[in-house]
């Protein structure tokens, strides 16, 4: 996901109209909210250039230049396809999924949908009549359930008992640049005090005396602003303005206790739909994403991400991954994609069942900070890696980004002995098959955090701990 960042994994990763206010429909419940703009982003190249682990907003080297370990490495090349990652990407070779793709406006999802609706009613209208008729003849007779006329009660566990409670705090965004350009995304209410969190790349447009809105699923719509933005996490803060005192924060859950088979639910605005809710299952964790919205000016970023076959599609970034119990356990924000197309002629994408979540553990911690400062933090080996299709690891390479040097002097790698040409295979007890899966795994952890790196050297395996250093900002 670039509606959310969604695309492929290390191998590398991978906008709606706007939200639809109480329109009426005799039967038809509150609509699931809206999300944030999710299009689709390319595909990661196979051969990324090398990227410093620290600065995501730098450019894109070129080929062969060594990426610096403690982020963000350079912009990733756009997608050649549009969609998140390339097809048959693997592990080790390019995995990028897209962000899922921000909505666009357009009206001929819009015109269908009414379309639909007038057919459906007709039909329905019709279909009464001639059982009305059908019945009169024939005197025969139905029999209502015990709860016609009443109220349904649905139980609290139940996919409709979670919406139900986590509608009412979810948003539609809609970033507007200068120039007018923007698209449609998805946010959640982090606080009473009015924050909202959602991925940076559905208010970029925005940070530069940009618009941003955000309308809840009642129909109130409110002005915001961004407190603060990471760019390698696609994380972002925003907060409302003259926020309404009743917010009711969504609960988060722990993702570290997420498992595979558990179930989920996705709230968002795909393709425009705001309030729109779908449910799947965590089908794989710990998947190494790179995303980007392919534009020149975006670097990637990247996660250590849950993997979901719950349908997410441009519009869905930046909307809450629940659990069965509606605990957050992360922030949609990329998919996996065939290719490009879509609705109404558009370049985006949609769901083929492979979307990726940002873990709501480290969504946490970013946000924190966000508000705390207004800055990102990022955890950092202080090491260039290689950002190359790879799958026997992340190879530090012999000279840094920008003609530094590749191990930062007297930094956590440094310290530990780690040198030009090593070879990092593991991190604790993860595998590490390339740059890009090393730094999502790195950017899991908090700055001062200990950890045991495994590499290679000169055909020899070595393990040495080391205690991971910081760095504040994306540049």
């Amino acid at each position: 996901m670039s509606t959310e960042n969604e695309g492929t994994a290390v191998p590398p990763a991978p906008s709606a109209p706007p939200v639809p206010v109480d329109a009426p429909h005799p039967s038809a419940p509150a609509a699931p909210e809206g999300s944030d703009p999710t299009a689709p982003l390319p595909p990661v190249p196979p051969s990324a250039p090398g990227a410093q682990e620290h600065t995501q907003e730098q450019q894109p080297a070129h080929a062969g230049s060594a990426p610096d370990a403690s982020w963000p490495p350079p912009a990733m090349p756009s997608y050649a396809d549009g969609g998140a990652g390339g097809a048959g990407s693997g592990w080790g070779s390019s995995y990028q999924q897209q962000p899922a793709p921000k909505s666009g406006r357009g009206g001929l999802v819009a015109a269908i949908l009414v379309a639909a609706l007038v057919a459906g009613g007709l039909g329905g209208g019709l279909g009464y009549t001639l059982a009305k008729n059908n019945d009169d003849n024939t005197g025969s007779t139905t029999v209502s359930a015990s709860t016609s006329g009443g109220d349904v009660k649905r139980d609290a566990g139940t996919v409709a008992g979670v919406a139900a409670r986590a509608l009412p705090s979810t948003v539609t965004i809609e970033a507007e640049s200068t120039s007018g350009e923007g698209g449609t995304g998805t946010g959640f209410v982090f606080d009473t005090q009015g924050h909202i969190v959602t991925n940076n790349h559905v208010v970029a447009d925005a940070v530069d005396g940009g618009k941003l809105t955000a309308t809840f699923p009642n129909g109130k719509k409110y002005d915001a602003e961004v407190v603060g933005h990471a760019q390698g996490y696609d994380v972002a803060v925003i907060k409302l303005k003259n926020a309404p005192s009743d917010l009711k924060p969504l609960t988060l859950g722990d993702s570290d206790k997420v498992a595979v088979g558990d179930s989920t639910i996705a709230i968002g605005a795909p393709f425009g739909l705001s309030n729109t809710v779908t449910t799947g299952i965590i089908s794989a964790k710990d998947r190494p994403v790179a995303s980007s919205d392919g534009s020149g000016s975006s670097s990637a970023s990247y996660m250590s991400a849950l993997q979901t076959d719950a349908s997410i599609n441009p519009g869905n970034s930046g909307g809450p991954l629940l659990d069965a119990s509606g605990n957050v356990i992360g922030i949609n924000s990329a998919i996996q994609s065939t290719g490009s197309g879509g609705l109404g002629g558009t370049s985006q994408s949609g769901s083929i069942g492979l979307g990726f979540a940002i873990p709501i553990n480290q969504a946490k911690y970013v946000a924190q900070q966000l508000i705390k400062t207004g800055k990102p933090v990022y955890a950092k080996i202080g090491a260039s890696v290689s950002l190359e299709d790879s799958s026997s690891g992340a190879k530090i390479t012999e000279q840094g980004a920008s003609g530094s040097a590749a191990v930062e002097s007297g930094g956590p790698a440094d310290k530990a002995g780690l040198k030009p040409g090593d070879v990092i295979t593991k991190l604790d007890d993860h595998v590490i098959d390339s740059g890009p899966t090393l730094i999502g795994e790195i950017w899991t952890h908090k700055p001062g955090d200990q950890v045991t790196i495994t590499y290679e050297r000169d055909g020899k395996s070595h393990t040495v701990q080391l205690t991971l250093g910081s760095r504040q900002g994306d540049s």
